[in-house]
């Protein structure tokens, strides 16, 4: 087995550690930064990493406890922010030529929040341009790795938070999911990976309050982290008009175990092809399950590729309202798969737009019925695992020779029915020695028992002795 580096601390420990001196912040956050510098060579996956303000924040976090100063609940503990999102008097460029050297004055709320509960800033992660791939691949930073095997993808859209979690760099990360870009990217790099429901986090960043396929959420080395990022960030806000108003409470995240739980079981969706080294992870977790207790029953969903297919309409429609301003200028300089999405968008009637609610509609009619009596669905977070950094999302688009949709992620579908929560557990690798993620979609708003649900089921995939080899990190070098 190659040497692997040892996973940091937890947030909660790193704070505890802080707060009764058995070590300082400036520690934590140096340790941090010498190995996002490590990563970084590796792996590309930061635009920006923040030596010197990062120290000086965890020295002003040092002389806070010295003080006597209560601290917050992530004190000293660092943190990665997706450069799809504001961060202030920091290079914040969306991975695309055409936002020049933009530099926020106002960080979003999800970082204020993270740095109010007391977090440090180390960097900026790596996107592909405006988030719009499941690669993270842009035409300004170049191509991010996979810390299990830099010649794969660690998928995308939060690809660099994903590595960045993988590598040991940081205990968790921020990302943002429209279609999958916290699950795909999690499952990819063997971490966990949370879609809230949507407005448990307020989303604003988009340039529509109203937009209802988007996410902020945690790329994280374990549920407890997951959790813990949550506590910091969710609850409503009148900067966000759609967020909910309801509070996060940590505590129901604990549920004594699985057994008596139900849950639904769909391979794929209905209409998707499975890799085979991904179905057998996938039913060894499920079986794993079944001895913990629970009960996993194989479910068949009606679904068709036109659940896929109308989120790419609604994604083009997306891209094209959002940075169609770019093409005039920047055509030439952006990603054509990109440029594609925004020329498309722009062809799209309105009423054929409106339509696809009609869709979503009886996709939840059929997603209801399943949940109906259990306590989630679990399917794979992805078809495939992480595949070549040579390969595109076009590779990923055609039917297989059974009739079956070639896609590579079977995440999108829960954006289309955005209040379910949706989480990307590690559960196990595969002969090649890549991870596979197994999805939990729980019932609208759950998502304090989604959390609850996941941490149960961590435990148990762990002890079944699927999950060791993924919790001892990537190999180095």
């Amino acid at each position: 087995m190659p040497d692997t580096s040892p996973a940091p601390s937890g947030a909660r420990s790193i704070t505890d550690d802080i707060t009764a001196g058995r070590t300082s912040a400036r520690a934590v956050i140096a340790d941090a930064l010498a190995r996002a510098h490590a990563a970084q060579a590796r792996l590309n996956c930061f635009t920006l990493i923040l030596d010197d303000e990062a120290l000086a924040t965890a020295e002003a976090a040092d002389a806070a406890v010295a003080a006597g100063r209560a601290p917050g609940p992530l004190h000293g503990v660092p943190v990665a922010i997706k450069d799809l999102t504001p961060t202030r008097g920091h290079l914040t460029t969306l991975g695309s030529h055409s936002t020049g050297d933009w530099i926020p004055d106002r960080s979003a709320l999800v970082v204020r929040r993270l740095e109010a509960a007391g977090a440090i800033v180390i960097g900026k992660t790596t996107t592909p341009e405006f988030a719009h791939s499941s690669f993270t691949y842009s035409p300004r930073w170049g191509v991010t790795r996979n810390p299990w095997d830099p010649e794969r993808s660690p998928g995308g859209s939060s690809g660099g938070s994903g590595a960045a979690v993988a590598a040991g760099v940081v205990p968790f990360a921020e990302g943002t999911d429209m279609g999958g870009s916290v699950r795909i990217p999690a499952a990819f790099c063997g971490v966990v990976g949370f879609k809230p429901s949507l407005g448990r986090i307020p989303m604003t960043i988009l340039p529509s309050q109203f937009d209802d396929i988007s996410h902020f959420g945690p790329l994280a080395r374990s549920v407890d982290e997951a959790v813990a990022f949550m506590a910091a960030t969710a609850g409503p806000s009148d900067e966000d008009i759609g967020s909910l108003p309801l509070p996060f409470d940590a505590a129901a995240t604990r549920i004594d175990g699985l057994a008596g739980r139900r849950f639904a079981l769909s391979m794929n969706l209905g209409y998707y092809s499975i890799d085979p080294a991904v179905e057998a992870s996938v039913l060894a977790a499920a079986e794993a399950l079944r001895r913990a207790g629970a009960v996993v029953e194989e479910v068949r969903l009606p679904w068709t590729r036109a659940a896929s297919d109308r989120w790419v309409d609604l994604w083009c429609v997306f891209m094209a309202a959002f940075q169609g301003h770019s093409l005039a200028e920047y055509r030439d300089r952006m990603d054509p798969i990109l440029v594609g999405l925004i020329d498309r968008g722009l062809t799209l009637g309105a009423a054929e737009v409106k339509r696809i609610e009609i869709l979503r509609s009886r996709m939840w009619d059929e997603l209801a019925a399943v949940l109906a009596g259990r306590d989630a669905l679990l399917c794979p977070t992805c078809a495939v695992p992480a595949p070549p950094v040579t390969q595109t999302d076009d590779d990923f688009v055609a039917d297989r020779a059974d009739g079956r949709y070639g896609g590579l992620d079977l995440t999108a579908p829960f954006n289309l029915l955005s209040p379910c929560p949706a989480l990307s557990l590690p559960a196990g690798l595969t002969p090649q020695g890549l991870p596979v993620g197994l999805q939990i979609v729980g019932h609208r708003h759950a998502d304090e028992a989604v959390l609850g649900l996941a941490r149960a089921m961590e435990s148990a995939l762990l002890e079944a002795g699927l999950t060791e080899a993924v919790r001892r990190g990537p190999p180095v070098g």
